[in-house]
């Protein structure tokens, strides 16, 4: 009994202590790290969305606004008070005395919260150091970035394996995304739906000299195709290079050739393993390979079987997304979907036709379900509607649509949508017509629909039609993920 209440008591000191470092990374700059549980929608509850300028990352709450009923009650009683002097004065004095009343208790609320912290900075400086690394797991990933520079101490604890370990032991709320804008191919941009913030990230084999020749003829341009484990993995243009990168710390590997080369476009899927991470590419010919990255080199399974009908028509537009060790690709010509059990080598094929009116179709993923996003597309009207598989059926059931405020702005447009949900539950949508552009973040759990800010990193000037993202991947954001 006596070590239970030691237990308690130190976890409610150990929570005590993540929120008030939190509070004072937020003091400094650090920004808000919500999580799922904490939001609350302001509006319909249905749905969320907020106005964004330039690349602020700030709500635009409307003003209050009076109704005439209220704004006469508050006219007649400022007249009254006109009129009555006596009673104006009295009142005055009134407000006078109780604001300076106000005035002596937050002077002496404010010293007694200096007092506690005082007592609280005595008290935290004597914590265990084997508590540094399970508090700094609970911080926000911009906060732990920020003592990742205080000391040599600090940056050596962050680096650290068991740190990483602590890391992936708590839960997070948001996966960020890695993405590529039309208007600049050749750098990346991150984006953090938590502090619902744009961050520029250094990818080495970007930068380095060796490769500025490439990017410049096109061969090196790179685009971020799978994720898995902190990890994002890379393709360029050619086909003849593949890495994996943490695009938090800049770790990266560039992997070996494959044995099979493949000059027309594949699919990429990412999957973590007890040992490291695989890598798997796949062909519309039947032709794949897996990396692993423990062994670091490819191998060739079995062939597809009979089965499998080959060609795959596989839809590149749309990412492979994997739940547990099963991956599911999409596939046409039919319609339907494509799977791998990467545990035992099982591929099996599902013919699904799709909705009707039904365009620009991509799969996501949320909470073990498979979901389809795409246009739907009516006379003028244009919204994009969140279907999910029903395991029994296998058949799509749709179980959302874009509220209609947003779907106004598109109306009698040609609409076209480019969408990122491998990972998550949350669903990242780049909506692009001839007057503007649109970044909506969809939370398929909560079913709410949310505005993203502007993307202007890497963008020499900013139109007013919006920036259009091409491509990009959901990924878990981890400083320990090592290539």
């Amino acid at each position: 009994m006596a070590e239970e209440e030691v237990e308690e008591a130190a976890a409610a000191a150990l929570r005590r202590l993540v929120g008030q470092i939190q509070e004072l990374c937020d003091l400094y700059g650090s920004p808000p790290f919500f999580s799922l549980h904490q939001f609350q929608p302001t509006l319909d509850p249905r749905w969320y969305s907020s106005d964004f300028k330039s690349n602020s990352s700030t709500k635009n709450h409307l003003p209050l606004q009076m109704d005439s009923e209220s704004e006469s009650r508050a006219n007649s009683k400022s007249s009254i008070f006109m009129l009555e002097g006596g009673e104006e004065e009295d009142i005055s004095n009134t407000t006078i005395c109780k604001r300076l009343r106000r005035n002596k208790e937050s002077e002496s609320n404010f010293q007694m919260a200096i007092q506690s912290e005082l007592m609280e900075a005595e008290i935290w400086k004597k914590l265990p150091e084997d508590l540094f690394e399970p508090v700094l797991a609970r911080l926000s990933v911009p906060a732990i970035f920020r003592f990742h520079s205080v000391c040599g101490q600090w940056r050596g604890i962050l680096t650290s394996k068991t740190f990483h370990e602590q890391f992936l032991r708590v839960p997070k709320s948001y996966p960020w995304f890695y993405t590529v804008t039309h208007e600049d191919p050749t750098h990346g941009a991150m984006y953090d739906p938590s502090a619902q913030k744009w961050h520029r990230p250094t990818i080495p084999f970007l930068t380095e000299n060796g490769n500025q020749n490439k990017i410049r003829s096109g061969s090196g341009i790179v685009f971020p195709v799978a994720s898995a484990g902190g990890l994002v993995c890379f393709l360029d243009l050619s086909h003849t290079h593949i890495y994996a990168c943490n695009p938090l710390t800049s770790s990266y590997r560039e992997l070996p050739p494959t044995n099979v080369p493949f000059w027309s476009r594949v699919s990429v899927v990412m999957v973590n393993s007890s040992t490291g991470y695989k890598i798997m590419w796949l062909g519309c010919s039947g032709k794949y390979e897996i990396y692993d990255s423990s062994m670091n080199k490819w191998s060739r399974p079995v062939p597809v079987p009979p089965s499998i009908t080959v060609p795959l028509s596989l839809n590149f537009r749309s990412k492979a997304v994997s739940i547990g060790t099963t991956l599911y690709f999409m596939r046409g010509q039919p319609d339907g979907i494509l799977t791998y059990e990467m545990s035992t080598g099982t591929w099996k094929q599902y013919a699904i036709p799709l909705p009707m009116s039904f365009t620009d179709c991509t799969l996501a993923e949320s909470q073990g379900r498979v979901l389809l996003v795409g246009l739907l597309t009516k006379n003028c009207a244009n919204c994009v509607g969140v279907w999910e598989l029903q395991r029994m059926t296998l058949l799509w059931k749709e179980v959302d649509r874009m509220p209609s405020e947003l779907c106004l702005e598109f109306y009698g447009n040609s609409l076209r949508m480019s969408c990122m949900g491998n990972h998550g539950g949350l669903v990242f949508l780049s909506l692009r017509s001839r007057q503007v552009n649109r970044l909506l973040c969809y939370v398929a759990a909560m079913r709410e629909w949310r505005k993203v800010p502007e993307c202007v990193i890497g963008l020499s000037s900013q139109t007013d039609k919006g920036s259009w993202i091409s491509c990009g991947t959901a990924f878990d954001p981890c400083p320990g993920a090592m290539a």
